[in-house]
């Protein structure tokens, strides 16, 4: 199964990378194996650090954001416990973990970990039909590179429809955003 969160690394300046990314985990989540592409920051920082924290959380806007590149500022931060790392303070939970091996055979790299900590920040509310949309949209967003323009419009126009009938004031704002991003990118 694929979990979607945010995945926080640390850049070889010492700033913090945020990143969202989807790993394969099995029902206990007690295994993680995450795939970034070889060009991706996430992948760079994970190789040279062999470490990095995984987030749960339902902060849509932030992951949205996150995705395309336009998380404005970086969240409130604390250390991580048993890495080398840092927490998002608003995630719901979170998942240290250390890199066991890479497989670069792929442009897709796949990295199994090794968890060293998880910690509980808050509850885990879960998404609605407009957050599981926004979050699909986002998805859309990152790959307009490789998708046909209609098919993007298309999608993003199902996309709406639920988040126009399901959608909280900041969350319709946040799929006003990816629309926006998206429309621009086919002018």
């Amino acid at each position: 199964m694929i979990i979607e969160g945010l995945c926080t690394t640390t850049n070889p300046d010492g700033t913090i990378n945020i990143a969202p990314m989807g790993p394969i985990v099995n029902e206990e989540l007690t295994t993680f194996l995450f795939r970034p592409f070889q060009s991706s920051t996430t992948f760079q920082n994970l190789k040279a650090a062999d470490c990095g924290v995984f987030h749960v959380t339902d902060d849509v806007d932030m992951i949205a954001r996150a995705a395309i590149g336009e998380l404005e500022e970086t969240p409130e931060l604390l250390p991580a416990k048993e890495v080398d790392g840092k927490v998002i303070t608003s995630a719901c939970r979170w998942y240290e973990f250390t890199v066991v091996s890479i497989d670069e055979s792929n442009q897709r790299s796949e990295i199994t970990t090794k968890l060293k900590h998880v910690g509980h920040l808050r509850d885990y509310w879960g998404l609605n039909r407009a957050r599981n949309a926004i979050l699909e949209a986002a998805i859309v967003a990152t790959r307009l590179h490789i998708l046909d323009a209609n098919d993007v419009q298309t999608q993003m126009q199902q996309l709406e429809v639920i988040v126009q009938k399901t959608a909280n004031a900041a969350d319709a704002e946040t799929f006003e955003f990816l629309k926006t991003y998206v429309a621009s990118r086919f002018e």
